[in-house]
Parts: structure tokens; sequence; C-alpha cells
């Protein structure tokens, strides 16, 4: 897993946050740099955060179970803040 690839993940999730989870430049960005690196654990995480952003329910599932996670209970600004120190341990 390449750390810089993760470290612009959660850069662009922090943004992302600031925007309010809304979708646009900020949800574009990680929207593609997960896409990039589809089939690695993290980034389907990402990925399916992303989806759940959307508002894209079924298809943020399908990237949780490819992740090995379990979609957050809570709303998507606290699944981030429970995310990002984990993301952040494989720096």
């Amino acid at each position: 897993m390449p750390k810089q690839d993760l470290a612009r993940l959660i850069e662009a999730f922090d943004r992302l946050a600031v925007s309010g989870f809304k979708l646009g430049a900020e949800w574009e960005a990680v929207h593609e740099i997960c896409q990039n690196h589809e089939g690695e654990q993290v980034f389907d995480w990402g990925h399916a955060l992303c989806h759940r952003v959307e508002g894209d329910d079924w298809n943020a599932g399908y990237w949780y179970r490819r992740a090995g996670k379990a979609m957050g209970a809570g709303t998507i600004a606290e699944e981030w803040a429970a995310m990002r120190p984990e993301l952040s341990g494989k720096l």
C-alpha cells in the first residue's frame, strides 16, 4: 500500500469533512483515490464511506464487505472520526 496515497486519502477525507460531507470536488477526490487502489482493503473502506456520503447504501455495503468492515451505525462524521486514527496508524 503506497503510504503517500493513504496520506492523500486522509487529507481528501479531511477536506470532505470540512465541507460537511457534501458531494463536490472533495468527494470526487476521495472517490478517485479509492478507485485507483481498488482491491486494497484500506482504500476499499474509504470507498465504502465515500458511497455512504453519496447516499448509495447498496454500493457502500458492497465496499464495506470488500474491506472486511461493517457499515458504521452513527453519522458519517462519527464514522470518519473513528476511521481516521486507524488509517493514520498505517502511515
